[in-house]
């Protein structure tokens, strides 16, 4: 199941320093970000075989649908000092991006294809909150 958690984040007269650790089980393989994104456009729509995911917002905010077997909870990532953990079986829909928006996704496997499944447990609700 998804968790939002707040990072541990250091501030000084020089600025903050937010640090990610132990966010992932194993250790990270992967870190890409998803920026110049429309607006009105999804990103992701599908779930993992054994990929974990942290998602941070490092700048702008973004919502992200996320459905179990069980349920379907939308969350706002709108601080770079959040995390949303995500389990191979959550399934994703990244949506709303603020203009300028840079999402961060830290990955504990390399890509392979066959590690997603695209179906979506039941229908989609595209509606924000």
């Amino acid at each position: 199941m998804a968790n939002l958690i707040k990072l541990n984040t250091y501030q000084s007269t020089s600025g903050e320093l937010t640090v990610f650790e132990k966010l992932l089980p194993g250790s990270i393989k992967r870190v890409f970000y998803i920026h110049n994104t429309n607006d009105q456009d999804a990103r992701g729509g599908h779930r993992h075989i054994d990929t974990h995911h942290a998602l941070v917002c490092l700048k702008g905010s973004c919502q992200v649908l996320v459905q179990t077997k069980d349920s379907e909870q939308r969350f706002s990532l709108n601080s770079p000092s959040l995390a949303l953990i995500l389990e191979p079986s959550d399934w994703r829909l990244m949506d709303n991006f603020e203009e300028d928006s840079i999402l961060l996704v830290i990955s504990n496997q390399y890509f392979s294809e066959e590690d997603y499944i695209y179906e979506p447990y039941h229908q989609v609700n595209l509606e924000p909150a």
